[in-house]
């Protein structure tokens, strides 16, 4: 047994167990594997056994404490998107449910993500060192832009429609190869209105669901060629969609069900891990 005076040398809580190093390889680990594994793993890389549900008892009682980290310089870019959880459902046999989760990434480089506290995520990215303008990516979906109205003020953010997701929807209209390739050069010269022309001939269902598309984000469509090459500003919301492929890495192994209380707390630890938090 360590004395006082040890153990405030050492930084270890008193009537701990688990060593500071173990518990950080505890979380490592269940942030990248099922509780399951990680339990086999610790013991094959560190010879010391400690049960999948004290790892889990672990996560639980240390995430609380690491908060989404503050970036130390000013915070130029924010990407939104949403991803999928698989919830565990009360009744045995009983279909499961997908609902959606919210994640965020800053500059590029911090990550950030919630399920069912959007107002934890803003509050986050308000709380950071904005530039003025701030670069603010998203596709098509209507959840994203709301949440970006709750970020920063309309005159400090400069909305940009991923070019991607722009470009993916224009050719869903089909047709014309030739009017296509002229659509997309006026969309990338950010020259709307010859885009919006082209197409108004058309009847197809798919030519009028662009259109509305098209208004529904005009103030939202730019110059891309001149942000790319001038400005060096990003242009898709790549970054974010990175970020829930690496969160998902965790939410979705093979099997995985979660209740909502477990998907909070995996998304700040696998967030934490992600942000060289717990390494730290």
């Amino acid at each position: 047994r360590l004395r006082r005076q040890q153990l405030e040398k050492l930084g270890v809580e008193a009537r701990i167990r688990i060593s500071p190093l173990l518990q950080k390889c505890c979380m490592c680990l269940s942030a990248n594997e099922s509780f399951f594994q990680a339990e086999k793993d610790l013991v094959l890389l560190t010879g010391m056994k400690v049960g999948h549900s004290t790892l889990q008892r672990q996560v639980h009682t240390n995430i609380e404490h690491l908060d989404f980290p503050d970036s130390p310089i000013a915070v130029n870019e924010v990407c939104l998107d949403g991803g999928k959880v698989r919830l565990r459902t009360k009744t045995l046999g009983e279909k499961c449910e997908w609902r959606d989760y919210q994640a965020a990434r800053l500059s590029g480089v911090y990550y950030g993500a919630t399920f069912r506290r959007k107002e934890e995520l803003t509050a986050w990215i308000n709380s950071q060192v904005l530039t003025n303008p701030l670069i603010c990516l998203g596709d098509g979906h209507s959840g994203v832009w709301n949440l970006f109205r709750q970020i920063a003020s309309i005159q400090q953010r400069q909305e940009i429609l991923d070019w991607f997701h722009l470009k993916e929807n224009l050719f869903k209209v089909g047709g014309s190869l030739k009017r296509l390739r002229q659509g997309e050069t006026f969309l990338w010269q950010g020259k709307v209105e010859q885009a919006i022309a082209l197409f108004q001939q058309e009847c197809p269902k798919r030519a009028r669901k662009f259109l509305a598309y098209i208004e529904k984000h005009r103030h939202r469509l730019v110059d891309y060629e001149l942000l790319q090459t001038e400005h060096h500003i990003s242009i898709g919301s790549g970054a974010v969609e990175s970020a829930i492929k690496q969160i998902d890495r965790r939410l979705k192994i093979s099997g995985a069900q979660w209740n909502p209380h477990s998907v909070t707390q995996m998304l700040r630890l696998r967030c934490a891990y992600l942000n060289g938090q717990i390494t730290a």
